[in-house]
């Protein structure tokens, strides 16, 4: 019998993805759909099935994410190409202000996981909407537990304040229906992801979606450099279409380069800011501030302003550090360089 494996429109592959191989590419190299990432090669779905390949001398294990697009030499057994993204999710590695850790890529929509608990928390969502908006990944709520309180529209009205235009889905992730609730972004060709904390129900709406008993277990998450084994995360196929990229808690997300991404999770607060009377406004005790003025007519919430520019100063910070960072990486490289023409013989 012979297998039935997926297409590459099944897989994910798309017109903006088409458009960059060229023709000689296309005709001796192969599409592959990045499902797993490990030290020194990859795991990945093609047209003929999940295959292994090694990684180029030149691109290292921490610039490919689950769900990247590679183009494949099955002869050498090889990625050749790394294929340009249509989304991310990343945030600033841990102790190193100049490098990304890539989360997911190519992803259709970001189930942001939270429950009717005491894990539930205003600025860490905001956090959460930030790296989606600065990926390009349109975000969804999915509030889970709703069995453990006996007010869960409370729950609902508090993640519509922070994100008003983002879908919210109140759910018991053990219930029958829990499935069908999330079905309108997934289907034939469309990869989903979750975030959230452990223990919010990601794991057990995951393997409701996919069939498979998904355990995240203990997880290390910073494992993208140095002693890296495997990112732990994987791509699973989703019954009836579409793919799930599992992920493991995150309980720190640090933000660099993501301006854009905090003024949208910020959108009503970013928007009155362009009006404020001096362009270097703090937006704190400065005459003509448009934020401070609807703090005081009590049409935007004093705390999410805070929040607001906490990230912002958290993540200029962050940004400048990184710039700086690779302006003394480029400094020591030309360093090392002239160094070494100087012992060259004449």
């Amino acid at each position: 019998m012979t297998p039935n494996f997926p297409t590459l429109a099944d897989l994910g592959w798309s017109a903006d993805f088409q458009r960059q191989p060229d023709e000689d590419e296309l005709a001796s190299l192969t599409p592959a759909r990045v499902s797993g990432v490990h030290r020194d090669r990859l795991s990945v779905l093609t047209e003929d099935g999940p295959q292994e390949l090694r990684l180029p001398p030149d691109l290292p294990a921490g610039d490919i994410a689950v769900g990247d697009w590679v183009l494949a030499d099955h002869e050498m057994g090889r990625a050749t190409r790394l294929l340009d993204r249509h989304s991310r999710i990343f945030r600033r590695a841990a102790g190193d202000a100049s490098r990304e850790q890539l989360i997911v890529a190519n992803v259709d929509a970001v189930f942001i996981t939270t429950s009717c608990t005491e894990e539930f928390n205003e600025a860490r969502l905001e956090r959460y909407l930030a790296l989606a908006h600065a990926g390009g990944v349109p975000p969804v709520f999915i509030l889970t537990k709703i069995d453990r309180t006996d007010d869960p529209e409370s729950y609902l009205g508090r993640l519509r304040a922070i994100g008003p235009k983002v879908p919210a889905i109140a759910l018991n992730a053990k219930a029958p229906g829990a499935v069908e609730a999330l079905k309108p972004w997934c289907g034939p060709g469309r990869t989903v992801a979750f975030l959230g904390m452990s223990g919010v129900g990601k794991s057990t709406l995951a393997s409701a979606l996919t069939g498979i008993d998904l355990d995240t277990g203990a997880v290390r998450e910073d494992d993208m450099k140095g002693r890296h084994t495997t990112t732990a995360r994987e791509m699973h196929a989703i019954p009836g279409g579409g793919w799930l990229i599992d992920t493991p808690g995150m309980r720190e997300l640090r933000l660099t380069d993501m301006a854009e991404g905090i003024d949208e999770a910020f959108a009503e607060i970013s928007e009155l800011a362009e009006h404020c009377r001096f362009r270097d406004c703090t937006h704190g005790p400065e005459p003509g501030c448009a934020v401070q003025a609807a703090v005081t007519s009590g049409t935007v919430d004093p705390a999410r302003v805070e929040r607001w520019k906490k990230l912002r100063a958290e993540n200029a910070g962050h940004t400048a550090s990184a710039l700086d960072s690779r302006r003394k990486g480029k400094s020591l490289s030309k360093l090392v360089r002239q160094a070494k023409k100087a012992k060259r013989p004449n």
